[in-house]
């Protein structure tokens, strides 16, 4: 893991651009509170990992983010802006479940991402799937929910955005092809940008954050540099999650 020690040294000694700014953010479904004036930042550079049980609002967090959500009170801001159209133009979203047309050919999904984001690099997207060991003739209909989720992660990593999203985007891959596909985000990673990632695998995925944000509730509990969290309370990751939430 050289390059999370080369960003963490990036980190230190200058002032880095924040890519994410949440202040004070309240999200209400109703009667019921989804986020609790929330606060958090996300800088370049950085590979937080979004940590909750179920219903702390981590994908509500997401979607305001990634402005699928609005009707907020509080503040968000991506590169300074309020999320929108512009914003959306530098985030990459992976959603928690599918959304490519099921009919699509897997070479065809990329075409589409093609058309629809000027940023996406056609050909690495070919060299990550041939990588993740997916056809490029097969139907998405036809693909495993791990197998979608190769594709997923393949066709999101395709893109040069400022800020990628993640909703627990490795869920049902299988250990080796997750290894290979951190390995992938590591290796193609640039440090001038940032990712958000939401997962309960957090043992099996922990290697892959700079930083870690635990919510519940709505609200961030801890937020903070992985290493420096780790030996402040000689605990690993898991651990300290299990014992805040």
């Amino acid at each position: 893991m050289k390059l999370l020690d080369r960003l963490r040294q990036r980190e230190e000694g200058q002032i880095i651009e924040t890519l994410v700014q949440c202040t004070n953010v309240v999200k209400r479904y109703g009667s019921k509170l989804a986020l609790d004036h929330l606060n958090l930042e996300v800088c370049p550079g950085q590979i937080v990992g979004l940590l909750g049980p179920n219903g702390a609002g981590k994908t509500t967090l997401m979607k305001l983010i990634v402005s699928l959500l609005r009707d907020h009170r509080g503040d968000i801001r991506i590169l300074g802006l309020k999320p929108g159209v512009e914003t959306k133009k530098r985030v990459a979203y992976l959603p928690d479940r599918e959304f490519l047309y099921p009919w699509l050919k897997v070479k065809e999904a990329c075409h589409f991402f093609a058309h629809a984001f000027e940023d996406f690099d056609s050909s690495k997207a070919e060299r990550f799937i041939a990588d993740l060991g997916l056809n490029p003739n097969d139907k998405i209909r036809a693909l495993s929910k791990g197998m979608q989720e190769r594709l997923g992660v393949a066709l999101t990593f395709s893109r040069k955005a400022s800020l990628y999203v993640l909703d627990e985007p490795l869920a049902a891959v299988d250990p080796s092809t997750r290894d290979k596909i951190m390995h992938m985000i590591l290796e193609n990673f640039d440090p001038n940008s940032a990712i958000l990632i939401s997962t309960h695998l957090i043992n099996e995925v922990e290697s892959l954050f700079t930083h870690v944000a635990v919510i519940n509730d709505g609200k961030v509990l801890l937020h903070g540099d992985v290493k420096s969290l780790k030996e402040d309370n000689q605990k690993s990751i898991e651990d300290l999650f299990k014992a805040i939430v």
